[in-house]
């Protein structure tokens, strides 16, 4: 299966669908002809393929505000560094039409020294972004979700363009996250927004077998869902509760009766994840949650990495807010606190204020992720001017005070190990970008520019640049980042 001839030979009956004749738009980017929106406004491509007016910050969430947890919901407003005309990134890109990220030696030593197509026998003896399957090393997938006329749960190498709806049948698809060792994916098919979807898994490498369904939403939309590396799937019931189902398939179980964000500990038993009022909850040995001790109550979206005992966590302890248009956003700042014994939380990114003619331009956080190993931590900070409590994202009109300032910028931190504290400054990786995800050998962030996915190496000491940019360009799919975390690219695992 060298060059990924798995997407070529065992998918003649799953074509790639093409976006819909009737179609005015497939992204914000075709609506630019309508040209400069009303101030606080933009134009974006509704979910009909028809451009529309919409506040700069994303509308909440359907069901948000009608569940018990609603205030935990902060999709709003963190992606909007994608509603803007992004341009390029500043770094260099690249047309990845050729296997790039092959090409380089990025992080590789002595124990990785197996090149893309070479014989293996465990993924420790592959190169950087590679895992031995079927006794050869071959690129590691990425699964986003996107849309060419629909909403579509996809595949794709990271480092070869050409993306894999896991609809069979043509169908509307979200939300693809893979299961421990890399051999399955889940995701949700159906009317990925209604309570009638199914959850659904298939084998990878893929085949033109029809997939699995392991249930449907039980009354409820299925939201947030995690699986690698868990034990069992988990999702949330539409705004508030997470119930869990093994892949084998079975009755699922109501996990928590509210709480959203759901995240899985190394171990695949132990999760975390957050509640309205309550802050950080954590289930240790399959026990019943308890708080974290030291958590803020507005502590919200928990992420663990594979290695050190920290969580990280957004939260915003003195309740500041922004208001975009009739959008109220909390001013996030981002944290982490060992997840056992709790503590005193560390600040590792904080919410910025710079003096502009009227008012100021600031910025909170969002969007966080750990490298496996927790030596850095990826997030984005969302930039905008704040005049008399009403305010505008960066890089948008009305918006010129900003001056070189993005909407949205993602940056890596380095982070201490053992004490979880902040170590040197943080380093931009991108401008006007999102949902920044490390790859399990910590050597590529993937990222959402512009309705594209990038991947960018990086050196994992300084957290710079370490080869050329992937770019897999927005040719069939947009990629989206409307639902924020739920949105992030996910990678399969290594082992």
């Amino acid at each position: 299966m060298t060059k990924r001839v798995v997407w070529g030979a065992l998918f003649g009956a799953l074509a790639m669908l093409a976006t819909g004749c009737g179609d005015e738009c497939v992204d914000q980017f075709d609506c630019r002809e309508k040209g400069t929106a009303p101030e606080g406004q933009t134009w974006s491509c509704n979910a009909d393929n028809k451009c529309e007016l919409r506040n700069l910050t994303p509308e909440p969430e359907v069901d948000a505000g009608t569940e018990v947890d609603a205030g935990t919901q902060v999709d709003a407003g963190t992606d909007a560094g994608t509603e803007m005309d992004a341009g390029t990134d500043a770094g260099t890109e690249m047309d990845a039409g050729t296997d790039a990220g092959t090409e380089m030696d990025a992080g590789t030593d002595a124990g990785m020294n197996v090149a893309k197509g070479g014989a293996c026998t465990a993924s420790s003896d592959c190169m950087a972004g590679l895992r031995c399957e079927a006794a050869t090393c071959q690129s590691l997938l990425i699964a986003v979700t996107g849309n060419d006329g629909g909403t579509r749960a996809l595949v794709t190498a990271y480092d070869v363009p050409g993306m894999t709806s896991l609809s069979s049948d043509g169908g509307t698809s979200a939300y693809p996250r893979f299961g421990p060792g890399g051999t399955q994916v889940a995701f949700v098919q159906g009317d990925v927004t209604a309570a009638t979807a199914e959850l659904a898994v298939r084998p990878v490498p893929l085949t033109a077998a029809a997939p699995t369904v392991l249930t449907t939403g039980g009354g409820a939309r299925i939201r947030y869902m995690e699986w690698e590396p868990g034990n069992l799937i988990a999702w949330v019931r539409g705004s508030t509760g997470i119930s869990t189902i093994a892949a084998t398939g079975g009755t699922a179980t109501q996990a928590t009766a509210n709480g959203t964000f759901p995240d899985w500990a190394p171990n695949g038993t132990d999760y975390a994840y957050s509640a309205a009022g309550t802050g950080i909850l954590v289930s240790t040995g399959g026990g019943v949650p308890t708080p974290l001790a030291g958590s803020p109550t507005t502590g919200e979206q928990p992420h663990y990495n594979r290695v050190t005992s920290q969580l990280l966590f957004l939260a915003n302890p003195d309740n500041m807010t922004v208001t975009f248009g009739t959008d109220v956003t909390p001013v996030l700042r981002l944290y982490s606190l060992p997840v056992t014994g709790g503590g005193t939380p560390t600040l590792l990114a904080d919410r910025t204020s710079d003096a502009v003619t009227g008012g100021s331009v600031d910025s909170y956080i969002a969007n966080p992720n750990w490298a496996p190993d927790g030596s850095w931590v990826a997030y984005v900070r969302a930039y905008y001017l704040n005049i008399a409590g009403a305010a505008t994202l960066c890089g948008n009109t009305g918006a010129e005070l900003c001056g070189d300032k993005p909407g949205n910028a993602i940056f890596l931190q380095r982070v201490n190990t053992t004490t979880g504290a902040a170590e040197g400054a943080p380093v931009l990786l991108a401008n006007n970008a999102t949902l920044p995800s490390f790859s399990p050998d910590g050597l590529f962030v993937a990222y959402v520019l512009g309705g594209q996915l990038n991947v960018q190496p990086i050196e994992p000491t300084t957290g710079a640049a370490a080869g050329p940019l992937i770019t897999h360009p927005k040719d069939t799919y947009t990629v989206l980042t409307s639902e924020g975390d739920d949105h992030r690219p996910r990678w399969q695992p290594r082992q």
